[in-house]
């Protein structure tokens, strides 16, 4: 009996994916929940499992291909009947006709692929996420000594991991293996290439195939400076007042809620109090029509190994500091370890990108299409500035607002960066505006 494996549904609005890793071959034996291809999306990368036990017969859809819902990717058969050789059915001729007898099978050393056998085997009996298994494989970690923290008995991706930093002799020879490594690599000679002359440098080139994450984030971004008319106002604001008072608070915070205070929590906070004074920079255009939106999803703008992410705080008003710091640093995690659901980057209302925690002083944020705003924070420095007629040094960074030009106005975009400034120098006021 075979089964066909399928392009599952993709999510809200998302129709196409591209093939992006097979985990399992031709001939590979797979049981009921293994992973056996990513697929790429514009918005996250999806796993497809196994539905039934047995061989994987072929591959019909190779990587790098797009593909629709309810396209065939492979077939699986089953175990018995892919490995009946062509010509041993039952009946056949050849099937009576004894053969010579088998040779013996000299034992072989413990390959990586026999410890990815034993990891399945295990796998199979325990509860184990595709992503924990796929860490346990690539590391040669034996499952049955990982122990799970889940109340359920499922081993995650964190408990492989924390299994491989209390392994410390076995981190520590990786490292000096991998050192060994680079060192050799470092020490032989440059080989010299086919018609090259003595002393020319090489002038390398690399073709790389672009994500379908990435080929979408580039389409959005000219989509974007396109269909808006977007114009981009800046600021400057003095932080000082957030720093003493994170600094002053920041322990005591942490115990009490596990979380470190960050800035981001404080923009949200005054983003939210601005947006409902400015309601035009938290709306839309659909067709002739403005749709105001009088609910706050704030998209937090996140980096992920293939491109920048934007998940987004559902009723951001509603939330405190803490809720904000922790659902922002589970979204740095996800994004990390590409776990992000279609849910948590649907929709939003306005976006906020900290571009200064890489080290940019100034820039241009673009829209998030179809938001109306967005606002760039950048790098904190000291600077010197008058304060009540004396240079004094403070703590200083500079926000970008960029807006679309046919629903707000110059002087609305303006008022709307003076008042989250206004906010951010006094930080007790946020007590006070929502």
């Amino acid at each position: 009996m075979s089964t066909k494996i399928v392009v599952p549904e993709l999510g809200e609005s998302v129709v196409e994916a591209t093939v992006g890793h097979w985990r399992k071959k031709e001939g590979d034996r797979v049981g009921v929940g293994d992973v056996l291809v990513e697929l790429e999306t514009e918005k996250v990368d999806l796993e497809v499992g196994a539905e039934h036990a047995g061989v994987l017969a072929r591959i019909e859809r190779k990587e790098g291909e797009n593909v629709k819902i309810g396209d065939v990717l492979g077939v699986i058969e089953e175990a018995e009947q892919a490995a009946t050789p062509k010509g041993r059915e039952a009946g056949g001729a050849q099937a009576e006709q004894p053969g010579p007898p088998a040779a013996k099978e000299e034992p072989r050393p413990i390959s990586t692929e026999a410890v990815a056998a034993e990891t399945q085997e295990i796998s199979s009996k325990r509860l184990v996420t595709p992503l924990a298994k796929r860490v346990a494989e690539e590391h040669g970690v034996d499952l049955s000594q990982v122990h799970p923290s889940d109340a359920g008995g499922r081993i995650r991706q964190h408990d492989v991991e924390s299994y491989l930093q209390g392994n410390g002799a076995t981190s520590e020879a990786r490292k000096e293996e991998s050192a060994t490594a680079r060192r050799e690599l470092r020490e032989q000679p440059p080989r010299p290439a086919v018609g090259r002359t003595p002393g020319e440098h090489e002038r390398r080139e690399e073709r790389v195939r672009m994500s379908r994450r990435r080929l979408t984030i580039a389409r959005r971004l000219v989509e974007a400076q396109h269909t808006a008319a977007m114009l981009t106002t800046f600021n400057e604001i003095d932080m000082t007042a957030v720093m003493t008072l994170r600094g002053r608070w920041k322990e005591a915070f942490k115990q009490q809620h596990g979380i470190g205070l960050g800035i981001t929590s404080f923009f949200v906070k005054a983003s939210v109090a601005a947006l409902q004074q400015f309601p035009r920079l938290n709306a839309e255009i659909q067709g002739t029509d403005m749709v105001l939106k009088h609910y706050y999803d704030i998209g937090v703008a996140v980096g992920a190994p293939e491109g920048l992410v934007v998940p987004v705080l559902r009723d951001a008003d509603r939330m405190g500091f803490a809720e904000i710091e922790k659902a922002i640093k589970e979204f740095v995690r996800k994004a990390e370890a590409r776990q992000l659901t279609l849910e948590e980057l649907r929709g939003g209302t306005f976006t906020i990108s900290n571009g200064g925690v890489y080290g940019s002083l100034l820039s241009t944020p673009i829209l998030n299409p179809p938001q109306s705003g967005i606002l760039g924070l950048h790098k904190i420095e000291n600077r010197a500035v008058p304060v009540e007629g004396q240079i004094q040094i403070r703590s200083m960074m500079y926000v970008a607002l960029s807006y679309d030009h046919r629903l707000v106005d110059g002087m609305e975009a303006v008022q709307f960066l003076v008042r989250v400034k206004e906010l951010i120098e006094d930080p007790a006021s946020l007590l006070f505006t929502l």
